[in-house]
């Protein structure tokens, strides 16, 4: 294997050559005692081990970044992990915020492993930030059949109904960002959406002409919403056959296993970014360990 400088960029010209890269020891790493190489480069004089290419470099606690991230897309709380792994509440935060980015990462890789999707079901989750009065939206694609995750977006919207009165005196004007984000999504995954594919959703005005947008091939077919069952919390549907059941499955997934957006619960998203990163593990999680598609 040839070793690249992470400084000045040189390389060996072949594996078996020292020329420009030698050895130059090695050490035991304390968080896990594994035992590292050291290298010199001899160009710029500078010296890196094998632990400097890793995601997880100068972390003391790497050995907990797996059972952390089970733990988060199981329904634990933040509070809850650091009681259980007994480490700090910022350890917590640090290393939920590196999981959520490397998730993300993880999931553009993981969806090029897979051929485009064929049939699409996408709409909207409702859940809240810090205080029902100040909503946000979440916007999922699924592949139906599978449940796959194709991607996903965190939108904040104004209050509706009864409480656009409090929250307008409370939190003032409130910016509606759904059909940013929702274009956003489109972007994303149109590359790995077949061009002649279908794509179902409700019957929400703002979504044909969206659609017709981003994937002018595609076929749309809107579905009268259903009233949800008591057991599925809203998501799941209580009468006969769901059109959208893979997507609906999937939100009452998302519900039973981020607690922040559980039902009846003291756990509130306090920023809607850190929510986009609790998803990004959850959906990583959901796409590689929970559903069995013939891909993987």
């Amino acid at each position: 294997m040839s070793i690249k400088c992470p400084y000045c960029q040189q390389q060996n010209p072949s594996s078996e050559s020292r020329e420009v890269i030698t050895s130059h020891g090695s050490f035991f790493r304390k968080s896990d005692t594994a035992k590292v190489c050291r290298f010199l480069c001899k160009p710029c004089g500078k010296h890196f081990s094998l632990a400097t290419f890793s995601p997880c470099y100068r972390q003391k606690k790497r050995h907990l970044n797996q059972r952390l991230f089970e733990q988060l897309v199981s329904g634990v709380s933040q509070r809850r992990a650091a009681f259980l792994l007994k480490v700090n509440r910022k350890t917590i935060v640090r290393k939920f915020i590196f999981l959520g980015l490397a998730s993300y990462h993880y999931l553009q890789e993981d969806r090029m492993q897979h051929p485009p999707a064929v049939e699409i079901e996408f709409d909207d989750l409702e859940t809240f930030e810090h205080s029902k009065l100040k909503p946000l939206s979440v916007i999922a694609a699924v592949e139906s059949g599978t449940r796959r995750i194709l991607g996903f977006r965190v939108a904040r919207m104004p209050a509706k109904g009864l409480l656009v009165r409090r929250s307008l005196k409370k939190y003032g004007f409130r910016k509606d960002e759904r059909k940013e984000k929702r274009r956003a999504l489109f972007s994303e995954i149109k590359p790995h959406i077949c061009e002649h594919s279908l794509l179902k959703s409700d019957e929400s005005p703002h979504y044909p002409s969206d659609v017709k947008k981003f994937f002018p091939l595609a076929t749309h077919m809107p579905f009268k919403g259903q009233r949800g069952c008591v057991v599925g919390q809203g998501e799941l549907k209580g009468r006969g056959y769901d059109p959208l059941f893979s997507l609906n499955h999937s939100y009452a997934m998302f519900r039973a296993n981020v607690n922040r957006i559980f039902r009846r619960t003291w756990n509130t998203t306090k920023k809607p970014e850190r929510l986009a990163l609790h998803l990004a593990m959850y959906s990583l999680y959901h796409n590689l360990f929970i559903i069995h598609h013939p891909a993987r």
